[in-house]
């Protein structure tokens, strides 16, 4: 597991539960569109499990 993924929100946080919201937040994103780029990790993947809904992920 190494390199980097790309993470894009692709859906809105309304309706999703707070710790989803503060998932999105702690990864850097909350507005649809926005993309941010992060390396590799099983921590960063768990975090991808609790949201997987509303992002997408490119490696």
């Amino acid at each position: 597991m190494s390199g980097t993924l790309r993470i894009t929100q692709c859906r809105s946080a309304n309706g999703a539960n707070p710790r989803q919201r503060e998932t999105l937040r702690t990864l850097g994103l909350g507005r649809i569109g926005r993309r941010v780029e992060r390396p590799d990790h099983p921590t960063l993947r768990g975090a991808l499990r609790t949201v997987r809904h509303l992002v997408k992920v490119e490696e």
